[in-house]
């Protein structure tokens, strides 16, 4: 039963959308977001690791760097780079990419939903990763990544959606990724109270992508909280965070393969003899992109083979141990190469499904890797009887479609 409410959002200035809209600091290595940066004065990565030109500013790395943001942000603001909402509302969303077509609802959520449980999740986080964005968002004030989160279909939500897709869009541009992106601005009352009224009625709802993001939101509203004592009232911004959402039938959800260095201390006659202990072998004449559930490939020695756990290797009922990504991890990786976890051994690395399975297999023709395993996606449906059950799905168990750009849309709550 999420609390979502309309906001008044910064949004990119009609000319400049291509300039100022950026894939996450993440998906850029250093030199190619210091590239950017350096080209173009307009990108929001300018208010997410701006440079620090003066080496002599005082005060300590982070400081500075808060500091440079809230100077970029006043500058944005003055420029027009970023504009001001002057109306409450809530967003209509779609991506357009690989010819999938992804719509949904852009909007702010309480915290409290997430506190209370009512929004499941399906992944543990890394205490680290939450208090670096914790800190950032607290500093800025800049929430311009939204938590992506599904919900079953409902009525209600789906023709307010139809409806505004017959208008014109407040913006329609293509990023330079090919990715086209359009939003609708819902503004009238009436509408907004349908929408919040549907969404309060929904028993649950489920984190597709973005658990980090939204325990940093918490924890920083809660934080927030404190330092506000008798003056919280509970409705100021930074108790809600941006969120879209996508109903399971609009969200995607590809494979992560995963790759791996060496056979650690078995042989590789061994290492054949015991995958047989739990799976039927079958080897394959050309590449193996699993088409079904419980179907594992694997590349190994110049040949790929279909691996297909034997009945009984799993339980069935577990939510969790029925996913391939955890028959994988359970029969092969952990027992049979030490890989104990994934989050942190070096000897493995992942994949995910936009990268083309023909792609691991060079890596392993090249040396770099001694095996590929390839999996069937897990289905939207296994990741909601994971959360459901209160489970935890193995790292990297999801890649979630579509991804966010930074900066297409932000709520700042400073």
């Amino acid at each position: 039963m999420p609390n979502i409410r309309p906001f008044n959002a910064l949004i990119p200035a009609v000319q400049l959308q291509e300039k100022i809209v950026t894939r996450p600091l993440e998906d850029y290595s250093v030199g190619e977001a210091k590239l950017i940066a350096s080209e173009n004065d307009c990108s929001f990565l300018h208010l997410i690791n701006p440079e620090l030109e003066n080496p002599y500013l005082r005060g300590t790395r982070q400081e500075l760097i808060f500091k440079r943001i809230g100077e970029n942000v006043d500058t944005f603001l003055e420029r027009k780079v970023l504009v001001k909402l002057d109306r409450p509302a809530v967003f209509v969303y779609r991506v357009i990419h690989d010819g999938l077509l992804q719509t949904g609802i852009w909007t702010l959520t309480h915290i409290n939903d997430y506190l209370e449980g009512n929004i499941k999740k399906h992944e543990h986080t890394v205490e680290r990763r939450e208090r670096l964005l914790a800190d950032y968002l607290q500093q800025t004030g800049l929430d311009a990544n939204p938590v992506l989160i599904t919900y079953h279909p409902d009525p209600v939500i789906e023709e307010i959606i139809g409806k505004h897709l017959l208008e014109t869009p407040l913006l329609d541009f293509c990023f330079k990724d090919g990715t086209q992106h359009q939003l609708w601005a819902i503004t009238g009352a009436t509408e907004i109270e349908r929408l919040v009224e549907a969404f309060a009625t929904m028993p649950s709802v489920y984190i597709a992508d973005g658990h980090h993001r939204i325990a940093s939101m918490a924890k920083m509203g809660l934080h927030k909280k404190h330092l506000q004592g008798e003056r919280h009232q509970g409705t100021e911004l930074y108790n809600f965070f941006t969120t879209v959402y996508m109903s399971t039938a609009e969200v995607k959800v590809l494979e992560f393969n995963r790759l791996v260095r060496d056979l650690g201390a078995l042989s590789e006659g061994d290492f054949m003899e015991s995958i047989k202990i739990s799976f039927h072998i079958e080897t394959a004449s050309e590449l193996v992109k699993p088409a079904v559930l419980h179907e594992i490939g694997m590349y190994f020695n110049g040949q790929w083979y279909k691996l297909k756990p034997k009945k009984g290797c799993f339980d069935e009922k577990n939510p969790v141990e029925v996913l391939d990504v955890s028959i994988l991890q359970n029969l092969i990786l952990e027992p049979l190469l030490s890989i104990d976890d994934p989050r942190t051994d070096a000897r493995i690395t992942f994949s995910g499904g936009r990268i083309p399975v023909s792609k691991l297999q060079e890596q392993v023709d090249n040396g770099l890797f001694k095996i590929a395993f390839t999996l069937f996606p897990t289905s939207v449906e296994q990741l909601i009887a994971v959360a459901d059950a209160n489970g935890v799905m193995p790292p990297k168990s999801t890649w979630v479609e579509p991804k966010f750009l930074v900066g297409l849309i932000t709520n700042y709550f400073n």
